[in-house]
């Protein structure tokens, strides 16, 4: 069988000739082509997941035949799944590779009747590791992120905790350092005390703020080879500061990331913002649900956003829990968070009060 949109002969049909389940419900055939059959296994997946995946939340069959995948079952569902699969396929040709959250992730669109929207997702790497991992935006979200680091020299990435707010930010700073468009990278945090006194931790300065810069760390352990980090840092080509060391330096022919901003006063948030010197690019990321400052303390990331609102040069991208690439769960639980933050404040908002004071 070849082509698309087949039905498949010797179904019950209905009065209008289309084909019927044994339940009434409209069924058809679609069959999805897949021209290089040593691509089959990568969009089948690791024992079939993938087309198993689509099966079970689908309530369709898929079948793999000599250069097709045949989809079949009811409708819209199967319309789904067609759609699913020709992403996957032009992915893998790209020479992409899928994890079922992806797969789950398509299928989101396709329900959605976004799936027009995907066509570059998967589809150029922001970075190639030194494992040779493609490194790509995986979500509209994140699509959306990337093409403002693009084209603009001032991002704000706002979103939920998993969105890869920093690692994509880092994934850019250091594809911009090997393109040679930067000289040096800037990675930096506010070191919020959360419950324990810098002062009585152990060891010197650099050992105190350790624990607040280790997810800047693991970011760039994941993109290169440790040894090959070490000799960057050792050069100072990569700094891993803490907010505070950049008061009163300007910041020319680097590439600077500012995470963790929501616990960033105003006054900080504004001295970070002055740096930013000629050839330059800044991407300031935060989530604004989990500000550790304390009460009565306005984070600089609320306040820039009306701030800066409207200024030219300047992008400000929203993430969320769609947008989470990590762990299935990690959408349920942000999306269970959302959800109990919006039932206790709306009492609150009914009287007219502040839910959240630090604001």
């Amino acid at each position: 069988m070849t082509g698309s949109n087949r039905t498949i002969v010797g179904l019950k049909h209905g009065g209008d000739g289309s084909p019927v389940s044994a339940t009434g419900q409209s069924e058809l055939s679609i069959v999805v082509p897949v021209a290089n059959a040593a691509h089959l296994h990568h969009i089948l997946g690791v024992r079939d997941e993938h087309v198993r995946l689509l099966q079970r939340e689908l309530g369709t069959r898929i079948i793999a035949l000599e250069g097709s995948l045949l989809v079949h079952g009811p409708e819209p569902q199967v319309q789904w799944a067609a759609e699913v699969l020709r992403q996957m396929v032009q992915v893998v040709e790209r020479g992409g590779s899928l994890t079922a959250s992806d797969v789950r992730y398509l299928l989101q669109l396709a329900r959605k009747g976004q799936m027009g929207e995907a066509e570059d997702l998967f589809a150029e790497a922001v970075f190639i590791t030194d494992r040779g991992k493609r490194i790509v935006p995986k979500t509209l979200g994140q699509l959306r992120y990337v093409e403002a680091m693009k084209k603009h020299d001032l991002v704000f990435a706002i979103g939920v905790a998993g969105t890869g707010k920093t690692f994509l930010a880092v994934a850019m700073a250091l594809a911009a350092l090997k393109q040679r468009q930067v000289a040096r990278i800037i990675l930096a945090r506010p070191a919020v005390e959360a419950g324990e006194k810098l002062g009585f931790l152990p060891g010197d300065i650099y050992e105190k703020v350790d624990p607040y810069m280790r997810p800047l760390y693991d970011a760039l352990y994941d993109l290169l080879d440790y040894e090959k980090v070490q000799r960057l840092i050792e050069r100072r080509v990569i700094e891993v500061i803490p907010l505070a060391y950049m008061r009163g330096r300007t910041f020319n022919d680097a590439f600077i990331v500012l995470d963790e901003a929501q616990n960033a006063t105003s006054l900080q948030m504004k001295m970070v913002l002055t740096r930013l010197g000629f050839n330059a690019k800044m991407v300031v990321t935060g989530d604004i649900t989990q500000i550790d400052l304390p009460k009565g303390v306005r984070s600089g990331l609320v306040e820039v956003q009306e701030v800066l609102k409207g200024v030219e040069g300047v992008a400000f991208v929203y993430l969320t829990e769609q947008d989470v690439v990590r762990h299935p769960l990690v959408q349920r639980i942000v999306t269970a968070y959302e959800a109990y933050e919006k039932r206790r404040r709306a009492p609150k908002e009914e009287r007219g009060d502040s839910y959240d004071e630090r604001e």
